[in-house]
């Protein structure tokens, strides 16, 4: 179609062999085959500066590609692919209507990029535009009615793009994680004491890195023994342990990264020029969430739209917002509610 690739069913099965679900969908109630008059999902590939990058569009019940349908992308978490929860939002998004667009990060999950999972602000903002050139042409998108779901990581990364990206008419956030201040200051502003030990170490990596030498990764929460995640503080870490690396495992999916990507990351901060958002906006969170703190910061620098909204869901933690049913079913109804008033 020129500007993207629609794999074949070979493609698919050789690429999905960990799971007895033809596309690798790892959320409850995922597509397990295309049937006529229902959601439909369609793998894709495309390039971004060179390297193939791996998608899912999904398309409503009774899809006519000579119809014109609002579409949204849908960014997904750090250490999470399309296959998880970005999966789950964009097939229920679909069954309201839209054409959805859950695509891997370049350097992560099914998409190309060495090292793998080198983590750059600057390329999962580019991986947003790049979204957005692609889903403008799949059949049946009206180009005019383009939206955005960012999710966590995802979150914040979409809050960055759609500063200056306008062809996004509405954005939202579900449980958006502000990467940066994290990755600088700690999870709950913990490790501000070791920023310049640990920039000196990013550096090291770096030099390493461009020396020819081993990459250096951070640890992999989830391969941590399950004994040692219990101990861990109830909250986003225990709960992001369970759901990545237990019941919702993708072997895709990992929370290493590369530790030269802290020179970046470190300077990252979605809120900067957050004024610049002049779309609707709604940012949607758990009221038990403990990365709150978070979302409330961005959607208070977000000065510069008249049409924004902060939607808690009750007793929901971070990670519960991703597949706890009765929370998804509140999150998803708020986000049709918004997308349908606003593209």
């Amino acid at each position: 179609m020129g500007f993207f690739e629609l794999k074949t069913i070979e493609q698919i099965k050789e690429e999905n062999t960990h799971n007895g679900n033809l596309y690798g969908l790892v959320y409850d109630g995922a597509i397990t085959e295309n049937k006529d008059g229902q959601v439909t999902i369609h793998p894709i590939s495309y390039h971004l500066n060179g390297l193939a990058i791996a998608a899912n569009i999904y398309t409503p019940s009774g899809y006519d590609e000579n119809n014109k349908y609002p579409a949204l992308v849908v960014a997904h978490p750090n250490g999470g692919v399309k296959e998880q929860v970005a999966g789950n939002y964009a097939q229920k998004l679909a069954e309201n209507g839209y054409i959805t667009m859950a695509m891997d990060a370049a350097y992560q999950g099914g998409s190309e990029g060495m090292p793998r999972n080198t983590d750059k602000p600057a390329n999962r903002v580019e991986d947003i535009h790049r979204a957005a050139d692609i889903i403008a042409h799949f059949p049946g998108v009206d180009a005019v009615r383009v939206g955005i779901l960012g999710i966590c990581g995802g979150g914040g990364y979409t809050i960055k793009a759609v500063q200056t990206d306008k062809r996004f008419k509405a954005v939202a956030t579900l449980s958006m994680f502000n990467s940066g201040i994290v990755r600088r200051n700690g999870f709950l502003d913990g490790q501000t004491a070791t920023i310049q030990k640990r920039l000196a170490q990013a550096s090291k990596a770096r030099q390493r890195e461009k020396d020819g030498g081993e990459v250096l990764y951070t640890p992999d929460m989830c391969d941590m023994p399950e004994e040692e995640a219990k101990k861990l503080p109830a909250g986003l870490y225990r709960d992001g342990y369970y759901y990545y690396g237990v019941n919702y495992r993708h072997p895709q999916s990992t929370f290493r990264y590369t530790v030269s990507s802290f020179l970046d990351l470190m300077s990252f901060d979605a809120r900067n020029n957050a004024d610049l958002i002049n779309q609707p906006l709604l940012m949607i969170a758990g009221s038990a969430a403990d990365t709150f703190y978070m979302t409330e910061g961005v959607f208070s620098a977000a000065t510069g739209t008249n049409d924004k909204e902060l939607f808690l869901i009750p007793g929901a933690a971070h990670i519960e917002t991703y597949w706890k049913p009765e929370y998804v079913k509140q999150a998803v109804d708020k986000l049709v509610d918004f997308f349908g008033k606003k593209l």
